[in-house]
Formats: C-alpha cells, sequence, structure tokens
C-alpha cells in the first residue's frame, strides 16, 4: 500500500518518544512499509511501535529517509549492478554521516533492523572508508579497540595469513 504525502503516520520509539512522519518517507523501511500494509487503513490511526531504536536516532533516519524520499525503490538486482559496488558516498551522505561513532553505528544497526537498504550500504561504506589504508593498530585507535592478542600470538596470524598481505 503505498500512501501520498499528506498522511502521517506515528511512529513510537524504544524511549517511548511518539514522532509523526509522512508515510511516504516511513515507507523507505521495508519494515514500516510491510507494518502499513499489514494493518491498512489503521495504520494511520495507530502508534507504530519501532522498539529496537531511540528516537535521537530514529529522528536522523528519518532525516536521511525525506532527503531520500524521490529515490527509486531498491530491488535485488541493485546487488549485481557494479556502480552499487563502489566506495564512493554522494555529498549529503557524506555529511549526513559526520556524526560520533556511537551514532554511527547507531543509524547503522537502526538501517538493518528497519530494512533501510541504501541507508545501511551508506552507513557500511563510511566505517569502511574510515579503515581504509589503516594498520591494525590504526584501527584499533579509531574504535578503541582492545588488543587482546599476546605479542607471539599476533606474530603467527600474520605468519600464516602473509597471502592476505599482497
Amino acid at each position: 500500500m503505498s500512501s501520498g504525502s499528506s498522511q502521517k503516520l506515528v511512529l513510537q520509539s524504544s524511549d517511548g518518544e511518539d514522532i509523526e512522519v509522512d508515510c511516504v518517507v516511513a515507507e523507505r523501511s521495508i519494515l514500516i512499509k510491510n507494518a502499513v500494509g499489514d494493518l491498512g487503513k489503521g495504520a494511520m490511526e495507530e502508534v507504530i511501535p519501532i522498539p529496537n531504536v531511540e528516537a535521537a536516532v530514529l529522528k536522523k533516519v528519518i532525516e536521511w529517509c525525506t532527503h531520500h524520499q524521490t529515490d527509486p525503490p531498491t530491488t535485488g538486482e541493485d546487488d549485481k549492478d557494479p556502480r552499487k559496488k563502489t566506495p564512493d558516498i554522494n555529498e549529503w551522505d557524506q555529511k549526513f554521516m559526520q556524526v560520533d561513532q556511537e551514532m554511527l553505528f547507531n543509524i547503522i544497526l537502526a538501517a538493518n533492523y528497519l530494512d533501510i537498504k541504501p541507508l545501511l550500504d551508506t552507513g557500511c561504506k563510511t566505517v569502511a572508508n574510515m579503515i581504509k589504508g589503516k594498520s591494525p593498530e590504526e584501527i584499533r585507535q579509531t574504535f578503541n579497540i582492545k588488543n587482546d592478542f599476546a605479542p607471539g600470538e599476533e606474530d603467527q596470524i600474520r605468519r600464516e595469513n602473509e597471502w592476505a598481505e599482497e
């Protein structure tokens, strides 16, 4: 059921905040689109719970969906398109993803939960670009990851996986 832009839905975040959003924007999420389809006309009167996403993150996701509401819907064929495999991110999305790491990872988790593949792809490309060209130690510093290898273990793993460095 695709709805006109004048119709509104109310989404309730995991922390109990009700957020009103245009139906056409909310339906960028396959999860919400399916919920609206299941509820039919009652979807406009019901509050749709989004139990795994906090309000601040949900608002960011809605901001992204609003900007991309006129984008063509994604299909399974997109995975076969080599242009979709590029690490390039358009300028608006790059600015949108300039958030702290916690928010970035929460956006990725929300995009996955809400089934918004283009947003999930953009988030993952952002993280991939943060890692690109960095040594394991630089990656650990970037993401505050504790090195739990003993020095001998790390050398052994490096030797066993030399082929991956070529």
